[in-house]
C-alpha cells in the first residue's frame, strides 16, 4: 500500500494510521512481553491513542460525568500480613478515612441516575503510606480486556460525532464485532444495569491485583464491595419513567440517607489466587471479562466500609475528586491484566488534563501522610514549598529527600517476545452462559426484552451477529431475544 500525504482526511484511504499519519497495522492488542505479560511504555500508538482520547471532553470527564460522592471510614476485621504488607490492612479496627464516588459511565452531567450504563464504584483511602485508590464498577466484567479498544467501546455508546444522538446500532454492531463482550451484555441487560440507589448495589474492582507480603509472596486479587443493605434494581419501563421525573434520584438517596443518618455500609471482600495456579485453570484470571469462580477462590471478607458524612461543598469535593488506578500503596501492585496495564496510566493522564498537573494537592485528593519531593510549580499550583533546592542528587540540602526506608519485595522476571498479541485463554462463551443459566424465568425475560428493543433498531447483518454470539453461550438466550424482537415488530 502507498502512502500519499494529504492536508485532508482522504475517504476514500482504508487503511488505518495514527495522529501522525503512521501506518498501524493492529489496533486490537497493546503492546505486551508475551501474550500474558505487562504493556510497555513503548507502545506509542496505544500512548496516543488514549492520550488523544482521555482530552476529547472539556471540562467534565469524558466517562463517569455524572456521579455522587460521599465521606466515611474502612476498619479491617484482621491483620492481613500473611497477603500484603498495605499499611491500613495490618491492625483489626484501625480507622482509615475514605471517599467514595458513585457514577455513570456514559451520561453527561445532565443525564439521568436510571439508564442503563455500569456504575462507577470509586474508593479513596487516606492511608498512612499515601493514597490508594480502588476504582471499580458494580458489574463484576467488563466489554473489553484490552485497555487499546477502551476508546473505541466508549465511542461507540456516545453520540455519533455527525449529529450528537445516541444510536444503538452503533453500540451493537462493536458489540457483534467484539465477541468477548457477551459475558458484561449477560450483566448489563438483566436488571442490574438499572438502579435509582447507590445504597443498594455492590461494588467490584473488575482488574485482577497483586498483593505481596514482606516475604516477597505475591498473591492475584479480586476485590468485592458487598452492600449490608441488599441489592435493589429496578426494570427498564421504571428506569425510563424515573429518567423523566426525577433524573437525580440515586444522588438524592445517597445524600437523603447520610443526611438522615442512615449510613450505608459496604464489607470489602477479596478472591485470592496463588500465582502457580494460574496454569490449571480453564481461562485466564487477569481477563477482566471474566469472574473467578466462588467455589474455587471463596470470598475472604477483610473489613467494613461506613459512609456517614456528605459533601460540604459538591464542586470542590466531588467534581474535582480524582481516582486513578495508578495510585497504589506498597503492599499492592499491577497485575499483568491488559485493561489495568492501560487504566493505570489512562486516568493519571486524563486527570492532569481535567483539574491539572497538581490536582493531588487539592484537599479531596490530598495525602494525609507528609509528602516530599522535588516536584515545583505547574498550573494552580495550591502547596507552597520554599526548600530551593529541587533536584537529586543534592548536597545542599544534604541529599534530602532521602530514599524510603520500606520494605521493598523481590522483583518478578518477566519474559517473551514483544508483540502485539492476544491472550492464549479467550472463550468468550462458557461464562456468559453460566451467568444466563443462573437468571430466573423473569430475569431471563427482562434480559431479552431489553436487549431486543434496541437490536431491533439494527441491520440485519449485526444482528445476526449478535444472536450468534448470544446462540454460542446459550441458545436458549438466542431464541428468546428472537422472540422479544418480534413482538417488538407487532
Amino acid at each position: 500500500m502507498n502512502f500519499i500525504p494529504s492536508d485532508t482526511c482522504n475517504p476514500d484511504f482504508p487503511y488505518m494510521t495514527d495522529s501522525l499519519g503512521r501506518p498501524v497495522p493492529n489496533d486490537q492488542n497493546s503492546l505486551t512481553v508475551g501474550s500474558d505479560g505487562p504493556t510497555l511504555l513503548e507502545d506509542i500508538h496505544q500512548i496516543d491513542k488514549i492520550a488523544h482520547f482521555d482530552r476529547e471532553r472539556i471540562p467534565e470527564r469524558v466517562v463517569h460525568a455524572k456521579g455522587a460522592g460521599a465521606f466515611g471510614y474502612f476498619k479491617p476485621y484482621q491483620c492481613m500480613a500473611k497477603y500484603t504488607m498495605a499499611d491500613f490492612l495490618q491492625v483489626p479496627n484501625r480507622i482509615t478515612k475514605v471517599f467514595v464516588r458513585f457514577s455513570t459511565v456514559i451520561g453527561s452531567k445532565g443525564s439521568a441516575d436510571t439508564v442503563r450504563d455500569p456504575r462507577g464504584f470509586a474508593v479513596k483511602f487516606y492511608t498512612n503510606q499515601g493514597i490508594y485508590d480502588l476504582v471499580g464498577n458494580d458489574l463484576p466484567v467488563f466489554f473489553i480486556r484490552d485497555s487499546i479498544k477502551f476508546p473505541d467501546v466508549i465511542h461507540s455508546l456516545k453520540p455519533s460525532p455527525d449529529n450528537n444522538l445516541k444510536d444503538p446500532e452503533r453500540f451493537w454492531d462493536f458489540i457483534s464485532l467484539t465477541p468477548e463482550s457477551t459475558h458484561m451484555i449477560v450483566w448489563l441487560y438483566s436488571d442490574r444495569g438499572t438502579i435509582k440507589d447507590y445504597a443498594h448495589i455492590d461494588g467490584f474492582g473488575v482488574n485482577t491485583y497483586v498483593w505481596v507480603n514482606k516475604n516477597s509472596e505475591r498473591f492475584y486479587i479480586k476485590y468485592h464491595w458487598k452492600t449490608m443493605q441488599g441489592i435493589e434494581t429496578i426494570t427498564r419501563q421504571e428506569a425510563e419513567a424515573l429518567a423523566g421525573s426525577d433524573p437525580d434520584i440515586a444522588v438524592r438517596n445517597l445524600h437523603e440517607h447520610i443526611k438522615n443518618g442512615d449510613f450505608p455500609k459496604y464489607e470489602l471482600c477479596v478472591q485470592i489466587m496463588a500465582p502457580e495456579e494460574v496454569e490449571h485453570l480453564s481461562f485466564d484470571p487477569l481477563d477482566d471479562t471474566k469472574t473467578w469462580p466462588e467455589d474455587q477462590f471463596p470470598l475472604y471478607k477483610v473489613g467494613m466500609m461506613t459512609l456517614n458524612k456528605n459533601p460540604e461543598n459538591f464542586f470542590a469535593e466531588v467534581e474535582q475528586s480524582a481516582f486513578c488506578p495508578g495510585n497504589i500503596v506498597p503492599g499492592i501492585e499491577f497485575s499483568a491484566d491488559k485493561m489495568l496495564q492501560g487504566r493505570s496510566f489512562s486516568y493519571l493522564d486524563t486527570q492532569r488534563y481535567r483539574i491539572g498537573p497538581n490536582f493531588a494537592q487539592l484537599p479531596v485528593n490530598r495525602s494525609v501522610s507528609p509528602v516530599n519531593n522535588n516536584q515545583r510549580d505547574g498550573s494552580m499550583t495550591y502547596e507552597i514549598n520554599p526548600e530551593p533546592v529541587n533536584y537529586s542528587p543534592n548536597s545542599l540540602n544534604h541529599n534530602q529527600p532521602l530514599p524510603a526506608d520500606i520494605t521493598v519485595p523481590k522483583p518478578v522476571f518477566a519474559k517473551g517476545y514483544i508483540a502485539r498479541t492476544p491472550i492464549v485463554k479467550t472463550d468468550d462463551y462458557t461464562q456468559a452462559g453460566e451467568r444466563y443459566r443462573s437468571l430466573s424465568p423473569a430475569d431471563k425475560q427482562h434480559l431479552a426484552e431489553n436487549i431486543a428493543v434496541e437490536l431491533a433498531q439494527c441491520r440485519r447483518d449485526i444482528i445476526e451477529r449478535v444472536l450468534s454470539n448470544f446462540a454460542k453461550a446459550s441458545k436458549d438466550w438466542a431464541n428468546n431475544v428472537m422472540y422479544a424482537m418480534q413482538k417488538c415488530s407487532k
